[in-house]
């Protein structure tokens, strides 16, 4: 699939998706999410992917936030379509069977904070700055940043950084366990390289039923979560990559997943 606002590259089982608006610091316009949303939709079809990773054209910013040119003279209905798309994306992320790696250099506001935060994990150049601003702009999250970001760095925090629209370095988005790792500027292609491929060289039916588990189990009760992962455990035992995986163990070499 052809688009304009990204670009879409596949090899040896990653793909890589950048957000390719440099211009305006990768802000997310309708247009764009649609794209991020289609693109994530025919990686989700295509078997050979194992693992995604998001990242921003240029060496300024993932994603600046969203469009403010687009969005400052919108309609109610019109405001409610644009977050309710972004909510869709997001959703298709989480939801994926695939791993998403977010690669965050320079700045990752608003709603490119929101994406960062629906990615499985995320690596971070040390001169990266994430916040969630609208406040400053009149507006409250519409990405699904009030929801995420508290179940990720607890209520105080995020009520914190919500309410006050401050932006954060990376070393301190880490602390507080907003990013997963931080790496020096210059090594973050080269790490999140090497990251992408460990993963991907696990049976991808269990990174998928490991995503899913826990995404599915943090959100209900521990008796429902303990039992949801019973179900996928024994699930496992009638996939190929079990056998093959605890076969390579007793015999002492590499396993050749097949992801089936």
């Amino acid at each position: 699939m052809v688009y304009k606002n990204i670009v879409v590259e596949k090899k040896d089982g990653i793909a890589w998706i950048t957000i390719n608006r440099p211009k305006v610091l990768n802000a997310l316009n309708t247009e764009t999410i649609k794209e991020l949303t289609d693109a994530v939709s025919e990686l989700e079809d295509d078997k050979k992917i194992k693992v995604a990773v998001l990242k921003g054209a240029g060496d300024k910013a993932f994603i600046a936030g969203a469009d403010i040119k687009e969005m400052k003279d919108m309609s109610v209905l019109e405001a409610k379509n644009f977050a309710e798309h972004g909510h869709h994306l997001l959703s298709c992320i989480r939801q994926s069977r695939i791993p998403f790696i977010a690669m965050i250099n320079g700045y990752a506001l608003g709603g490119g904070c929101e994406l960062l935060m629906s990615c499985d994990i995320t690596i971070a150049g040390r001169n990266a700055k994430i916040g969630q601003p609208e406040i400053n702009l009149g507006i409250s999250p519409g990405f699904c940043g009030t929801q995420c970001l508290p179940r990720l760095v607890g209520r105080a925090k995020a009520k914190e950084l919500l309410l006050t629209g401050d932006t954060i370095n990376a070393e301190e988005a880490h602390r507080i366990g907003l990013l997963t790792r931080v790496v020096d500027d210059d090594k973050l292609l080269q790490e999140t390289e090497k990251l992408a491929k460990k993963i991907g060289s696990k049976s991808s039916v269990q990174t998928s039923f490991i995503k899913a588990l826990v995404n599915k189990g943090t959100d209900i009760d521990m008796h429902s979560a303990c039992a949801l992962e019973v179900s996928y455990f024994s699930s496992s035992f009638s996939t190929f990559d079990q056998k093959e995986g605890m076969s390579a163990f007793l015999d002492k070499r590499k396993p050749g997943f097949k992801g089936k």
